[in-house]
């Protein structure tokens, strides 16, 4: 992938897929909190402003940093169910 409309369509996709994931406003707030990024209601990106691999490196980052904070707040309430196993990893979550 190579020019800017590639990259466009795909940094779209990737919006428009976390925008069924994880709701249009979250979505939506994620990509738009990168910095080169013009991203309208829809997900569809209209502009990208800066280096296009690097934009999308850092739309993955966002991406990726909210997934694992939405896995660690999804399982605290199990680990608080099983306080042995809990306190084997410091009875909290990396």
């Amino acid at each position: 992938m190579g020019n800017l409309e590639d990259y466009r369509k795909v940094i779209t996709e990737i919006i428009q897929k976390q925008m069924v994931i994880l709701g249009p406003d979250i979505a939506l707030l994620k990509a738009r909190s990168v910095e080169g990024i013009s991203v309208g209601s829809d997900g569809v990106v209209s502009n990208l402003d800066g280096d296009p691999g690097v934009l999308l490196q850092k739309l993955i980052d966002e991406y990726v940093s909210l997934s694992g904070l939405i896995v660690k707040k999804a399982m605290e309430p199990l680990l608080q169910k099983y306080p042995n196993l809990a306190s084997s990893i410091g009875g909290r979550l990396p």
